[in-house]
């Protein structure tokens, strides 16, 4: 175990230097939703009914989830490089515990997710965003939100380890982001039509983006929370493993 950590944090540096290497990656992860926090703020907000809650602080929780699933993406870029580029073969003939090859790209992609996030809620202060949770609340919504940017991280990695491309690699975070729209992030359901309201409830995003609003406004959040934490939990298991059984054939 000593060992593993041991060569995971090696990786996990490795990986690190790649990201500051580009660091356009990591503004263009940024940039998309803080405009779409800033539009939606400043230019739906005062035309939309959110129930007598803040604009700002009804669609942050919305604008963190987008920045965790654009952010996604590169995870699965840099596998799928490092797949195709034969470094994965190089690892494998190393005296290295197997399991820190993935765990690098892994614990890096948590890492600067939380650093987004963080960057995504101090510009909800500047524009508006007044939590009123207390400690308690703050560390259930940031373990919630660690846990759901773990769910993807998986689910990035076992696209790219059975991609034939690097746009194949990526493709997916479209339909997550896609599902954020149709779901309580942005606009409550309640005002969608029908069918599509019937979607949104029973979709995964709807009750993560419900209980972080509901954590950081400081609002009761019931059984709802064990419902987030159980979809995040079974995303995250079912893909991290297949995303091991599709690693191990390629040794």
């Amino acid at each position: 175990m000593r060992y593993a950590l041991s060569d995971t944090l090696v990786m996990s540096w490795r990986v690190a230097k790649r990201i500051t290497r580009s660091l356009d990656t990591v503004i263009t992860i940024l940039i998309m939703p803080i405009m779409m926090l800033l539009a939606f703020r400043y230019v739906f907000g005062g035309a939309m009914n959110l129930g007598g809650v803040g604009a700002a602080d009804y669609m942050l929780p919305g604008s963190v989830l987008i920045c965790i699933e654009s952010g996604i993406a590169y995870v699965g870029y840099r596998v799928f490089m490092d797949v195709h580029s034969g470094i994965f073969e190089r690892f494998h003939a190393m005296p290295i515990a197997k399991s820190s090859i993935l765990g690098g790209h892994v614990v890096v992609s948590l890492a600067s997710n939380l650093i987004s996030v963080a960057a995504i809620i101090l510009v909800g202060f500047l524009v508006g965003f007044r939590p009123q949770a207390g400690l308690v609340e703050w560390l259930l919504a940031l373990a919630l939100i660690a846990l759901f940017a773990a769910a993807l991280t998986w689910v990035g990695v076992f696209f790219a380890l059975i991609a034939r491309s690097s746009d194949t690699a990526t493709v997916w975070n479209y339909i997550v982001i896609g599902l954020s729209f149709v779901s309580s992030s942005f606009a409550p359901v309640d005002a969608m039509p029908a069918p599509l309201a019937a979607f949104a409830r029973n979709q995964p995003i709807t009750p993560i983006a419900d209980n972080l609003r509901n954590l950081f406004l400081g609002h009761p959040i019931g059984n709802e929370l064990w419902l987030a934490i159980g979809w995040c939990v079974v995303i995250g298991a079912t893909f991290w493993v297949l995303s091991v059984r599709t690693f191990s054939l390629r040794r």
